[in-house]
C-alpha cells in the first residue's frame, strides 16, 4: 500500500494535526469504501482507498466523530 506523502500532510493540516485522529479517520472510511460506500471525491487518477480517504478529509467532505 502507497500512501501520498504529500496528500496525507494536507489532510493532517486540515484536522489541526492530530496524527492518531487522522489514522482513526482514514481506516474508518477505508473500510466504509471497502464495504461499498460511494467515494465523496472523484479524479481522473487511479487512487488508493487510503488516498481517496485524505482527499474527502482535505476537501472537508468528511469530519471526525469526536
Amino acid at each position: 500500500m502507497f500512501i501520498d506523502p504529500e496528500l496525507m500532510e494536507k489532510a493532517l493540516a486540515a484536522i489541526g494535526g492530530n496524527k492518531n485522529v487522522l489514522i482513526n479517520m482514514v481506516s474508518h472510511r477505508v473500510k466504509q469504501l471497502e464495504r461499498g460506500a460511494d467515494p465523496q471525491v472523484h479524479s481522473l487518477k487511479k487512487l488508493t482507498l487510503e488516498d481517496i480517504a485524505l482527499l474527502e478529509i482535505i476537501e472537508h467532505k468528511i469530519q471526525a466523530d469526536y
